[in-house]
């Protein structure tokens, strides 16, 4: 029987100065990461990307920093850590699941992942300035409806009430002010690009051929596609939903009720960040969750999982 935890992968959003901390608490991942991020043909020193918030958030840093802390944290919490049985990953942090999961070496997965973001940034060029903006508080049925009337489309469906839609910045102060008086929230996203959404359409095909010239191996833990939420175990078949979720929404609310499904009792959050601890443990409060954020160390996270993982 498999084990009964899952990893969980998270996307942009939590980067910062100390996203690194952890991981180069063991110096052997320290000069991994190092490698890693030296390979990813970043046109900026690390160090003045994590000290200047504006950089931090820019895509095409966001995406290869995100891979590499999350990857790096796996590593840094070592190989007598309980062989996970599931591994689920947030938009980027899909990339990453792939990482954990064996079937891509951590540098060409950072490598990867500030490839895709110039993709990404590319179908920018000449077309008005994007976003993305969380909604929340009323039925995802209704709120999808009021994103389309805004030129809107839904990018991550993360509830029964919640949302993620993207769409042109212009218009994102509309659309806020049309769900605030419809009874919901509204809260814009430091994302530049309305990733999950037809607007990435040109990215897809030229992100599938780059995910076939790497050594894509098959993965040696079952990952959950974002898109389906069916586990994925062939390479050719990550390919496709790697490919596709650049401009297809992400189901992570059935994402999280597939973890149900694969008998996950106990989950960990390879950070940076806490933000999938949260909507897990909201949505299936039964599930032992955690985050390395919780922890000042490796050490810590292991005493915390061998209490739970059988």
């Amino acid at each position: 029987m498999r084990s009964r935890l899952a990893l969980l992968c998270p996307g942009q959003g939590a980067q910062g100065p100390a996203m690194f901390d952890f991981a180069r608490l063991e110096p052997a991942v320290g000069a991994e990461l190092d490698a890693w991020l030296a390979g990813a043909g970043l046109d900026q020193p690390v160090g003045s990307i994590l000290a200047d918030e504006q950089l931090l958030f820019a895509n095409r840093y966001a995406q290869p920093l995100m891979v590499a802390a999350t990857l790096a944290n796996w590593r840094a919490l070592g190989p007598e850590l309980p062989e996970p049985g599931i591994v689920a990953g947030y938009s980027i942090g899909e990339l990453s699941a792939y990482g954990v999961a064996g079937a891509l070496a951590p540098g060409d997965a950072v490598a990867l992942a500030a490839r895709r973001a110039r993709l990404m940034d590319a179908c920018l060029d000449d077309t008005p300035r994007q976003a993305l903006i969380a909604l929340s508080g009323i039925p995802v049925s209704v709120a999808a409806e009021m994103a389309r009337a805004f030129g809107y489309a839904v990018a991550i469906e993360t509830g029964e009430d919640s949302l993620i839609a993207g769409g042109e910045h212009d218009t994102h102060g509309a659309l806020a002010q049309a769900i605030v008086a419809a009874g919901g929230r509204a809260s814009l996203l430091p994302v530049t690009v309305a990733s999950h959404t037809p607007f990435m359409a040109k990215a897809v095909e030229p992100f599938a051929a780059l995910l076939r010239e790497q050594p894509l191996g098959e993965p040696r833990i079952p990952v959950v596609s974002g898109m389906s939420a069916e586990p994925i175990h062939a390479a050719e078949r990550a390919v496709e939903h790697l490919s596709r979720q650049l401009a297809e929404p992400i189901r992570w609310k059935d994402g999280m009720d597939a973890l149900v499904e694969a008998g996950v009792t106990v989950a960990l959050e390879l950070g940076p960040g806490a933000a999938l601890t949260r909507m897990l443990s909201a949505r299936h409060p039964q599930i032992a969750c955690r985050s390395i954020s919780d922890f000042r160390s490796p050490a810590g996270v292991r005493a915390w999982l061998s209490r739970h993982v059988e």
